[in-house]
């Protein structure tokens, strides 16, 4: 019976990844943006937990992958793609609300398509990591979840900073499309990336992964939430460290 039972927690876990990404949807549309982008911090909180309790509970399953890639096509791909379509909104119109439908121009609703490029990759690169055996201990190409903290965490600075500049910049329609036409590529080239799985603590081992880890707890001490996009950025740099100079592990 408790093997049984044992088999299903991962899978459990997992549906409450693609609860948080659902909520956070409907949030969003409700006008609740501060709520939904929390809950994508939650689903990214039981995204990790369900791949760490089928690893401690050795409940593998085909299942409990594919639906591990469902989840993380709402969670990861269309929830933040609508945080972005909300900044995008603001940033065309100054106002949460869209104009009339049959007034919009041709570059406004080509500025308003650019966010689900976010969703629209998420789901290539999801459906990519389901087929290539490469990626059982690194990524190749940027994780969804990843890419959706980074997104949601750059809603969270507009909200809380005080610089103009930084607001300017966060708010400019130019800038959000260059970034999530950037990070979505990210997701579907060939560029591998280190993960966060240890095998053991030895440091020879986990060179990368303890600097990674040091490095994003002094800008979270320092910067506090306007550290979190800035070490996803470090995260892609110290792959490319990896990769192309160091080749450390």
């Amino acid at each position: 019976m408790l093997v049984s039972l044992k088999k299903h927690i991962p899978n459990t876990i997992t549906s409450l990844n693609l609860l948080s990404g659902c909520i956070s949807i409907a949030l969003a549309f409700e006008g609740y943006m501060l709520l939904a982008v929390y809950m994508i911090f939650l689903a990214a909180f039981f995204d990790f937990m369900d791949g760490m309790s089928a690893r401690l509970l050795k409940a593998y399953s085909i299942v409990g992958k594919e639906l591990d890639s469902l989840a993380d096509i709402v969670s990861f791909g269309i929830a933040p793609s609508v945080i972005v379509f909300h900044l995008m909104k603001i940033s065309l119109f100054k106002t949460v609300h869209l104009p009339p439908i049959e007034n919009l121009t041709i570059t406004e609703i080509l500025f308003l398509l650019i966010p689900f490029f976010i969703a629209i990759l998420s789901g290539v690169r999801l459906a990519k990591f389901n087929v290539d055996e490469r990626q059982t201990e690194s990524f190749i190409g940027l994780a969804v979840p990843a890419n959706a903290i980074f997104f949601v965490s750059l809603y969270l600075v507009s909200v809380i900073t005080t610089n103009d500049f930084l607001l300017a910049v966060l708010k400019n329609k130019y800038v959000l499309s260059v970034l999530v036409i950037l990070f979505s590529l990210l997701l579907v080239t060939e560029f591998p990336m280190f993960s966060l799985k240890f095998k053991n603590l030895g440091f020879q081992g986990n060179k990368i992964r303890y600097i990674f880890i040091v490095l994003s707890v002094i800008l979270l001490i320092s910067l506090h939430t306007i550290a979190i996009p800035i070490i996803i950025i470090i995260y892609i740099l110290l792959s490319a460290i990896n990769n192309w100079i160091f080749n450390i592990n």
